[in-house]
């Protein structure tokens, strides 16, 4: 504390001297202040006055002033606003362009509009509110374009759907006539280089490429250039939506409903109407949509990248291709007019040929044709089948007669019928067949017409067609032709006379076969010596009609013969014949006399085979009157009226009413008859029983059985007959012999039934 306190005196005494020491310039600075605050209140006066002048004088100047300043200032801000306009304008044009694009339905434009404005020029405006309006508003007119060009899409869609048949008719059209001109140069290179093509002013296929060719004429009268796919249909829309959908990043969501709504479009064109089978026009109507539609998916395929693909219209194709196939095979099954069947042919035909222009398999479509074909040939066979009715009802079966050369040269133009013999023959003379022989020759060969339309461009080789051809005439002779035939020959109201001349036309129409032949060779090029050449079955067929001929009239012949034995009418308790033979007998052999006389146009085999058929079936028809049950008596005089009859029979067979039978062939017809009968007139019982089963018997086809029971008949008649026959020693004698050769019959009949 005193070092402090001493410190505090020292600093005292400092500022005690710093005092004194300024101290005087302290006072005479107040003096001279003193002096100066006169001279500094008048300068303040004068200061004030010039202020107050000098404010007064200012007051315009600041007015000015302040008029520039904001003059200045509104300059500034217009500047500033033309160039916050300047920002604003092409913002504006572009949305004001957006605008006018999407009144002009321009959307793939306004999409790339608004991208621009998006990615250009809404960064430089976004802080301003009606950018942001614009910005908001931009989805939603992105959703617009879509569902406009969705439904610009539909509409187009729609569109095709309708022109499917019109597109598919125009291009199966061109397919056609491209078809005809390769056809046409084809020929014309073929003429160049000098190679045998076979003419033939009746082959289908030349006849059908001419009016198919004319047709086309004239219905292209009015059009006077080829029309395309883009021609008939706008296909802007597609592009549009597409173009619209790639901008938008949706092209996935586009492709996917595009092709939904097309599978579903190919299964309304699929589904066939319930009676398209009835007319072409249905089957035409079917093929065209069809080709239509799968034209269009080519031209989307080729024009458009990704929108459909080769792996999804091979996809398309094979569903539709099945569905069709399924279709046209129930469909063509209803069909039974030939005619129809084939425009259905020729229709397919040109249906493949167009997709497989566009390149689409078509190869099940032609093993298609192959079924078809077989039911082609069905109706064919049904409709020959009633040709040949119509021919067999209309033929006269008597030979065709001719009167002069003209009318030989008719017959022969024809049917292929050579006969040296009747060339020589003078007018008037006679063909040995029918008419029904070259009308049926005829008909065969517009039957392989028929058969050939089919066999045409199914791009297959002349031996296939060939072989097609032979056997679908194979079937017409084999099946058809020989069905006829049969039926013909089964018709109750033929007669011998026709069954004669069916079994010589039948000959004529087994020669012709080998012409036949020739013709499918001339038609196909295909020689008869290839290897795999299938032969025509005439042979057998008309053998196998022949045959059945014969045997009818076999049957025939025979019921004729049971037809005038049923006119016998004898008195089978006659005590003496009449002395000739029975009329219903002469009236029988005449009756086949005239009927041998017809069979010598028959073969010489047939006619003796009638000829025996008959009277081993008179014989037996005579054997079984005798041993009928319902006749209970027989006289000795009936007996011997029959004997008469059966030398009738017996002169008749030994008259050789068939040439070529050998000796007394027809006479052992006979032979049991004739051993009976003479059994009995003889009245030779001991050598009968001696000689029974002796191989050189004279009685050995007589059977003990036949001879009792005719012996029991005429036993019976002898005791009505004799009724004092226990008076007369004679007839008592005949009567015990009867009885005992009665006896000895039974016997040896019993014997048999107990050895067997």
């Amino acid at each position: 504390m005193e070092k402090l306190d001493a410190c505090i005196r020292n600093h005292d005494k400092e500022i005690e001297k710093m005092c004194n020491f300024h101290h005087q310039g302290f006072v005479d600075a107040i003096t001279e202040l003193l002096k100066v605050r006169t001279d500094a209140e008048k300068l303040k006066v004068q200061v004030t006055d010039t202020n107050r002048r000098f404010q007064d004088a200012g007051k315009e100047v600041i007015v000015q002033t302040e008029d520039i300043i904001r003059c200045r200032i509104q300059q500034r801000n217009i500047t500033t606003v033309v160039e916050k306009l300047q920002l604003c304008l092409p913002v504006l044009e572009m949305y004001s362009k957006l605008k006018e694009q999407m009144s002009a339905k321009r959307y793939y434009s306004a999409l790339k509009t608004m991208e621009q404005l998006e990615n250009v020029f809404f960064p430089r405006v976004s802080q301003y509110r009606f950018c942001q309006l614009m910005i908001e508003n931009l989805p939603k007119l992105r959703e617009d374009i879509k569902e406009i060009s969705m439904s610009d899409l539909k509409d187009f869609l729609e569109s095709i759907r309708k022109h499917s048949d019109k597109i598919g008719e125009t291009a199966m059209k061109q397919a056609q006539q491209q078809k005809i001109f390769n056809v046409a140069l084809q020929k014309q290179n073929n003429v160049k280089f000098g190679k045998n093509v076979y003419i033939n002013d009746r082959i289908p296929e030349e006849r059908n490429e001419v009016e198919l060719k004319r047709g086309f004429e004239e219905e292209d009268e009015n059009e006077e250039e080829v029309l395309t796919v883009q021609d008939l249909v706008d296909f802007s829309p597609v592009y549009r939506c597409l173009h619209i959908y790639s901008v938008l990043g949706d092209e996935e969501t586009f492709e996917n409903y595009y092709r939904k709504q097309r599978k579903k479009q190919a299964r309304l064109v699929l589904q066939p109407q319930s009676n398209m089978h009835e007319t072409v026009d249905g089957y035409r109507r079917y093929f065209t949509q069809i080709v239509g539609f799968f034209v269009v998916e080519d031209h989307i395929l080729h024009v458009t990248q990704g929108l459909v693909t080769r792996a999804y219209t091979d996809e398309l194709w094979n569903m539709a291709l099945s569905k069709i196939i399924a279709v046209l095979r129930a469909h063509s099954s209803y069909c039974t007019d030939p005619d129809l069947v084939l425009e259905l042919k020729n229709l397919i035909v040109i249906f493949a040929d167009t997709l497989q222009g566009y390149g689409f398999p078509v190869n099940r479509l032609f093993d298609l044709l192959f079924e078809i074909r077989d039911q082609y040939n069905e109706t064919l066979l049904k409709k020959w089948a009633g040709v040949f009715r119509d021919i067999f009802e209309e033929d006269n079966y008597s030979p065709i007669p001719i009167v002069n050369e003209e009318e030989y040269k008719v017959v022969i133009s024809k049917f292929p019928f050579q006969d040296p013999d009747l060339e020589k023959q003078s007018f008037p003379k006679k063909f040995p067949m029918s008419q029904s022989v070259p009308h049926i020759y005829i008909q065969v060969k517009e039957f392989i017409y028929a058969s050939l339309k089919f066999s045409e461009s199914l791009h297959r080789s002349s031996t296939e067609i060939d072989d097609m051809l032979r056997k679908s005439t194979n079937l017409l002779l084999t099946r058809t032709l020989s069905s006829c035939l049969l039926n013909l020959i089964r018709k109750p109201h033929i007669g011998l006379t026709e069954l004669v001349q069916i079994i010589i036309n039948t000959t004529h129409l087994e020669q012709a076969c080998k012409y036949l032949e020739d013709f499918i060779t001339n038609i196909t090029n295909i020689s008869q010596e290839t290897v795999h050449t299938t032969r025509l079955y005439g042979l057998s067929t008309f053998k196998d009609a022949r045959h059945a001929a014969e045997g009818e009239i076999y049957t025939k012949l025979n019921q004729k013969i049971d037809e005038f034995v049923q006119l016998a009418d004898y008195d089978w308790t006659m005590s003496e014949p009449d002395g000739r033979a029975s009329g219903y007998l002469m009236d029988l052999i005449n009756f086949l006399r005239s009927i041998f006389q017809v069979f010598t146009h028959l073969p010489g085999k047939v006619a003796q085979t009638a000829c025996m058929s008959a009277c081993q079936h008179l014989s037996t028809s005579l054997m079984q009157m005798l041993l009928d049950s319902e006749l209970k008596q027989i006289s000795m005089g009936a007996v011997q009226q029959f004997n008469l009859d059966v030398i009738q029979c017996e002169l008749f067979a030994s008259s050789e009413p068939v040439p070529g039978l050998q000796g007394d062939t027809l006479q052992l017809a006979f032979i049991d008859l004739r051993q009976l009968l003479d059994l009995f007139m003889v009245w030779d019982w001991s050598t009968y029983l001696a000689d029974y089963g002796q191989p050189a018997s004279k009685y050995l086809r007589v059977n003990p059985n036949t001879a009792l029971t005719l012996l029991e008949k005429m036993k019976d008649t002898s005791k009505k007959n004799n009724i004092f026959a226990q008076f007369r020693k004679n007839d008592r004698d005949k009567q015990k012999l009867i009885e005992t050769v009665v006896k000895q019959l039974r016997s040896l009949v019993n014997g048999m039934s107990q050895h067997t």
